[in-house]
């Protein structure tokens, strides 16, 4: 009988708010679907912008097995005493070379079958970086050891949807799930595509929806009505968390299924 491996991939956690969601809610929603291997975004989780040592240390207390992040992974300088190190922690893959840290990871945790993360990022209304296609089509044609792992997970941090589905469909077939984050609105095409990617253009935020993509929305809606620059202050409210959980064979390669979640936490 073939194995079916749980994957739960959680949206970008959203300040001290998302710390707390994180923390009350991961273990309950392992146990309740049965998971088997957690990813979590977390360029957000210090301060709404970028990610400390310490708070990777706390990510993986809670459960994470890999940290995947996005474009304000450098924002907080104090990330570059492990990123080098620090293999469970990834940063877009496609940054241009001579950036330190890692694009993607290869892990073998627990029994489970072994399993590669990549970690990509956007150029459409984000950095001018490298190209996201070109870069994973030629890590997979310089890293031959991928070639062997069926289960190969993307997290895609972009802005437009119209990138990711693009993306979605380059890898059909090459990988088990494609899941957007970065704009911390959770959307509602999860789909498993013909050769067997499972695919959604973003996976939501977690954190205080009682905001404006996580931050107050007094600040916000004053910045919209006048032009004018204003605090970009974390809001507290409205805790909630958003995921998926994918459910692929490990023989193959191939998704079963995808169900997006939502849990709301209590202030």
């Amino acid at each position: 009988m073939n194995k079916i491996i749980s994957i739960l991939a959680v949206g970008d956690i959203v300040g001290q708010a998302g710390k707390y969601v994180l923390s009350e809610t991961l273990d309950e929603i392992q146990k309740e679907y049965d998971v088997d291997f957690t990813i979590v975004n977390g360029e957000n989780i210090a301060g709404g912008k970028g990610i400390t040592a310490n708070l990777a240390s706390k990510l993986f207390f809670f459960g994470a097995d890999v940290i995947t992040t996005g474009n304000h992974i450098w924002k907080n300088k104090d990330i570059l005493k492990i990123i080098d190190q620090e293999t469970k922690l990834l940063r877009p893959l496609n940054f241009p070379e001579g950036n330190p840290g890692f694009g993607y990871g290869i892990y073998q945790v627990r029994n489970l079958p072994t399993i590669a993360v990549i970690n990509l990022m956007g150029r459409l209304n984000l950095l001018n970086i490298d190209c996201p296609f070109q870069a994973i089509q030629n890590l997979f044609k310089n890293t031959p050891e991928l070639d062997k792992i069926p289960i190969k997970i993307v997290d895609f941090h972009a802005e437009t949807t119209s990138e990711k589905i693009a993306m979605g469909w380059f890898l059909d077939g090459k990988v088990s799930l494609v899941f957007g984050t970065h704009t911390h609105v959770a959307t509602a095409d999860e789909k498993v595509l013909p050769k067997g990617t499972a695919y959604i253009s973003d996976i939501g935020m977690t954190g205080p929806h009682d905001s404006v993509l996580g931050i107050e929305k007094e600040n916000i809606i004053k910045h919209f009505m006048t032009m004018q620059p204003v605090p970009f202050k974390i809001a507290t409210g409205g805790l909630q968390l958003n995921a998926i959980v994918v459910q692929i064979d490990a023989n193959t390669g191939k998704a079963l299924s995808i169900k997006r979640i939502r849990k709301d936490v209590k202030n």
